[in-house]
């Protein structure tokens, strides 16, 4: 496979991390990139600089340990806001700046951010004209995450891609869904076949991608350069690793044995709770131990009880309890694992 290059940098190979809010933390971020992930971009973090300062909006800035390139996605309405977000971050340590113009919720879309800009397609040029305008002179590439349009009957992804091209931007990550399907139904990738086909910069297609056998088809499907998987790595962080192995060698590797699990797990929420402290490191790792433990045999019976446990002694402790009773057992076969 050939080297992707997203402004300077180079990636090794074609299998990156999606930002997704909540969730791809600087704990999750390491995690995804020791496990395989050529990159990963951080959770979306506010253009408005009254929100910088707050303890949320730093911990997404916190990348200390991290290693390059540090991705920061921002998100916003207000052009020249996001011009002097994206400088604030490269301050901060960013290396690519990405701008979300994807995000389906209804706080970001109400606010005129996210995916809602879709729909007024002359701000989206000027936030992407000063933005790159911004960063270029810093040496800094300009990345656009979006989706294929508002709605199914305006659908404009072809026109967003030429026009971020032209302005320059570096690369674009492109959703197979409008703001209007959220995340119901399946991803289409059509669109993003047709945008490979309009423009020359790198194209990363996004969307359902929940195994090597399925990310090989987008690849050949779509001509993508790159794929990028979202909530198929929830609890599962070692697709990065098994998806770049397919696509190098056309074989899959076998999945991972509990113990492998366990050290998995373990080591994320070591990193979890010391990363957030403790008050708010065990509530915020239920979900991550949820992820990973759904769909395996028995954890039915485990998972309520986690849910109760108000300390990271206890949390960790139930899990080693858990997972000591199933020391004997190989491999966790791949339909045990669910995909959100």
């Amino acid at each position: 496979m050939a080297a992707m290059l997203i402004g300077t940098w180079s990636f090794s190979h074609p299998v990156f991390a999606a930002p997704m809010a909540g969730v791809t933390d600087r704990p999750y971020r390491r995690l995804c990139k020791a496990l395989g992930a050529a990159y990963a971009v951080s959770e979306m973090a506010a253009s408005n600089p009254m929100l910088w300062d707050s303890v949320k909006t730093s911990r997404r800035l916190d990348h200390a340990g991290e290693p390059d390139p540090i991705s920061v996605q921002i998100a916003g309405g207000d052009p020249d806001m996001m011009a002097e977000a994206a400088i604030f971050n490269i301050r901060k340590g960013a290396r690519i700046i990405d701008i979300n113009m994807g995000c389906p919720v209804k706080k970001v879309c109400k606010q005129a951010a996210g995916s809602a800009l879709l729909r007024d397609e002359d701000k989206v040029a000027r936030i992407l004209d000063r933005v790159v305008a911004g960063c270029t002179p810093l040496g800094v590439p300009v990345t656009l995450k979006t989706r294929t349009g508002w709605d199914r009957d305006s659908r404009n992804a072809v026109r967003i891609a030429r026009m971020a091209e032209d302005i320059g931007i570096a690369a674009l990550t492109l959703h197979g869904r409008t703001r209007c399907d959220l995340y119901a139904g399946q991803a289409e990738y059509d669109t993003i076949r047709e945008v490979k086909q309009s423009i020359g910069i790198p194209v990363i297609a996004n969307g359902d991608i929940d195994s090597p056998q399925k990310a090989r088809y987008v690849m050949d499907y779509t001509g993508a350069d790159a794929i990028m998987i979202g909530r198929a790595a929830q609890g599962r962080p070692w697709i990065f690793r098994e998806i770049a192995h397919y696509l190098a060698y056309g074989e899959a590797l076998p999945a991972p044995t509990y113990h492998e699990l366990r050290d998995c797990l373990m080591a994320h929420l070591e990193d979890h709770y010391t990363f957030y402290g403790e008050h708010i490191g065990v509530r915020s790792a239920r979900k991550h131990i949820g992820w990973y433990l759904s769909g395996l045999p028995e954890a039915d019976e485990l998972l309520p009880r986690i849910m109760s446990l108000d300390t990271s002694h206890r949390q960790t402790q139930a899990l080693a309890q858990w997972f000591d009773e199933r020391a004997g057992d190989d491999r966790i076969a791949p339909s045990n694992v669910t995909v959100h």
